[in-house]
């Protein structure tokens, strides 16, 4: 019961992280400048590492913790 419930939110937190990299990566994108030149492109290779990392998790916690 209760590593159900971490497990939740340790998912939930993983998609979190995603989404705001995601919206931050979005954002120095259209904001432009040198700002998006310096921070644009890391964000998003960030965030292609946090799904890559967030759908091993998610597919590791659906195999060993399946009924």
């Amino acid at each position: 019961m209760i590593s159900e419930i971490i497990l939740k939110i340790l998912s939930i937190s993983l998609l979190l992280v995603v989404g705001v990299v995601l919206i931050l990566g979005i954002g120095t994108l259209f904001k432009g400048g040198e700002t998006s030149k310096k921070y644009s492109n890391k964000l998003m290779q960030l965030r292609v590492l946090l799904q890559f990392l967030a759908i091993i998790a998610l597919v590791g916690f659906a195999y060993f913790f399946k009924n």
